[in-house]
């Protein structure tokens, strides 16, 4: 995500297939006088993430979502069928989604019709039979009416936008139930599809692909295929009227650009770096973890951020050359590597916003040591409030505010003048690679800093991540 967010009559089906147990099972029984028949329990309903206790859920995991719908800009109703395959993680007499869409008319798991109650987000689902552990199961959600908003905790909003052409659809960190039941969380990867149906002059550009467009009696259909594992958080299927071009970087990348004919001109420049800032990235963290790029650039004033959907940035206005390198950086730190707890966030927005300021530097402007030393960042007086919140753990009230962009920046040009540049760089390449499409945490962070530079860094971390107040010495 970037700055300035610093937050301050249709059916839908879903089909769910899930797979794993992200959280310890509830309390379970047996069979009355058979201690060898399998104890069935209720999967969690969280995960446990403090900053959002509701939050995912537990006893499966997620392997595909795949979304058929249809959606008129007109009446903003959608109409949909979503398919998610995963897999049981222990016996299940219960499980929960995450959802805060529309009325829901049916739900099947296997093809049967189940229970199922809505409290608040979490969509509770009773299966018969009941789930074996290891067992792939496929959960189908009919779903019909007008998708909507959420607010965070800093008053920005998400989930399903809508503008004045279609529909801006964007999920930090949790705007992604308001359209689709999910296990809402980044530690539950899968792969995604999308269907799209929209009137006849629109696109649907989600993530992933473009497999095929066809236009027929008014209405045109995309389908989307995102193959590589994703949080989410981050899918997205923006609708609207965009001019649309494709082209490829010069290592082979697809790269599809939607812009909202408005936005053309504002942000011709960042469009057309987009393959130089593909190479560069590349070139500096390790090869780019998706098999295609591209942006969507689209008009929704009432959002006022741009967000790092996977494969394709959105941006709700125009997207000026260091907006869009910082969400392409993203495609390795946020995307390809997730935070394991959202206050984790520093390492999402710290390492794009260091990204984006290599990137300016590489493009000709100031170096980032000039960047790190000005006044809105090492250069603000001890007694600004910049410094009073800890960086790895800001509170879901500041995780988008510039606290963990910028200090978050710092700490990484402290950390590479502490090991100097070969080390820092391999520690930013392994970071990539080894948590490929994967997700980790700051303590991962941290052992793997000293693992590949053979200091203490303790006191280093301590001073910039755990505490209060300015750095004077690390």
């Amino acid at each position: 995500m970037t700055i300035p967010r610093l937050r301050g009559a249709a059916l839908a089906t879903v089909t769910l297939v899930a797979v794993g147990s992200m959280v310890a099972p509830g309390s379970a029984d047996a069979a009355p006088g058979d201690p060898a028949a399998p104890r069935y329990s209720a999967g969690a309903a969280s995960v446990g993430d403090p900053y959002f206790p509701d939050e995912g859920n537990g006893g499966y995991d997620v392997q595909h979502y795949d979304l058929n719908f249809s959606y008129d800009p007109a009446t903003r109703l959608m109409a949909a069928t979503a398919t998610i395959t995963a897999t049981a993680m222990h016996d299940l007499d219960q499980f929960n989604l995450d959802f805060r869409g529309p009325e829901i008319s049916s739900l099947t798991v296997d093809g049967h019709a189940h229970d199922f109650t809505r409290d608040g987000q979490e969509l509770v689902v009773t299966p018969r039979p009941k789930l074996k552990t290891g067992q792939a199961f496929t959960v189908v959600v009919r779903y019909a009416g007008v998708p909507g908003l959420i607010t965070d905790p800093d008053g920005s909003i998400e989930g399903w936008v809508p503008t004045d052409d279609g529909a801006f659809v964007v999920g930090e960190p949790q705007g992604t139930p308001a359209w689709l039941p999910a296990n809402d969380h980044p530690t539950d990867k899968a792969t995604f599809r999308f269907t799209a149906k929209v009137p006849e002059g629109l696109t649907a550009v989600g993530n992933g692909q473009l497999l095929s467009q066809q236009t027929r009696d008014g209405w045109t259909t995309f389908i989307w295929d995102s193959t590589e594992p994703m949080a989410s958080y981050l899918a997205t299927i923006t609708i609207g009227k965009f001019e649309v071009t494709e082209s490829t970087t010069p290592s082979g990348i697809p790269v599809y650009v939607a812009v909202d004919p408005r936005q053309v001109a504002g942000s011709a420049a960042a469009v057309a770096q987009i393959p130089r800032m593909i190479d560069f990235f590349s070139s500096t963290f390790g090869p780019y973890p998706f098999a295609s790029t591209g942006a969507i650039i689209d008009r929704a004033p009432d959002v006022g951020y741009a967000l790092e959907t996977q494969t394709k940035p959105v941006f709700s206005g125009s997207a000026s050359v260091g907006t869009m390198a910082h969400e392409l950086a993203h495609q390795w730190y946020g995307d390809s590597v997730s935070p394991e707890r959202w206050s984790d966030i520093w390492l999402n927005e710290g390492f794009a916003t260091y990204a984006q300021w290599m990137y300016t530097e590489y493009n000709g402007g100031a170096s980032v040591s000039q960047t790190f030393n000005s006044s809105s960042n090492y250069g603000r007086a001890p007694s600004s409030s910049f410094w009073q919140i800890v960086l790895a753990d800001p509170g879901p009230e500041d995780m988008f505010s510039n606290i963990p962009y910028n200090r978050g920046a710092m700490t990484l040009h402290a950390l590479r003048g502490k090991v100097g540049d070969d080390t820092f760089f391999r520690i930013l390449r392994e970071w990539a690679s080894s948590h490929r499409h994967s997700h980790a945490a700051t303590a991962d962070f941290i052992a793997l800093s000293e693992r590949a530079s053979g200091q203490d860094l303790k006191a280093f971390f301590d001073v910039w991540l755990f505490q209060k107040g300015k750095p004077t010495t690390w």
